[in-house]
């Protein structure tokens, strides 16, 4: 009876761990900083640039989606000549910062199967939906198709100024919230 228990004891802590570590994203490497040539780093809506020699960490995956997936809400122009960089991953277009477009974290952006999708944002007491145009690139950063910005976080829901109005957030707390967001 004592080894019965002690297997029953074995497959269940042996499950637990399976579902544990299905659900966690780990780090996939990182990046060292570039010091970005002069003028080659936009810093609209307070973009970061790379500092030189500094260590990125880079991921592939994002965390789990669910009905209320908790991220964070940052700020980007979707716009020709915006900090955005590029156009879009999703269309290689351009997108007004009227539009409520967002990207995604790479793991969220899932190769671009989330694109021209809607997703719901809750945040500051209000919803909004807003459409997937880009990924928020997770593996790599510190280049010139990176604008010379760092790797986005894995958690990242990066928004058009129209999502941010429509959340009702003040101009002058732009730039990181805490947010869930579902399909």
């Amino acid at each position: 009876m004592k080894s019965f228990h002690f297997i029953l004891f074995f497959i269940l802590l042996t499950a637990t761990s399976i579902k544990i570590s299905a659900q966690t994203c780990k780090p996939s490497g990182g990046i060292r900083g570039r010091k970005p040539p002069p003028g080659q780093c936009n810093k609209e809506n307070d973009s970061d640039c790379c500092v030189q020699g500094k260590f990125y960490t880079t991921y592939t995956c994002s965390p789990a989606v669910t009905s209320a997936t908790k991220a964070k809400l940052t700020i980007n122009s979707f716009q020709k000549g915006g900090d955005g960089g590029g156009p879009s991953e999703c269309d290689n277009q351009y997108h007004s910062d009227d539009t409520p477009v967002v990207a995604l974290s790479t793991g969220w952006y899932k190769g671009g199967d989330r694109c021209h999708k809607y997703i719901t944002i809750n945040g500051n007491g209000r919803s909004v939906k807003a459409k997937v145009v880009d990924e928020c690139d997770s593996t790599m950063g510190c280049d010139a198709d990176h604008d010379y910005q760092p790797p986005c976080p894995n958690n990242i829901v990066d928004a058009s100024k129209a999502v941010w109005k429509a959340l009702g957030v003040s101009q002058d707390n732009w730039g990181d919230l805490d947010i869930t967001w579902s399909e």
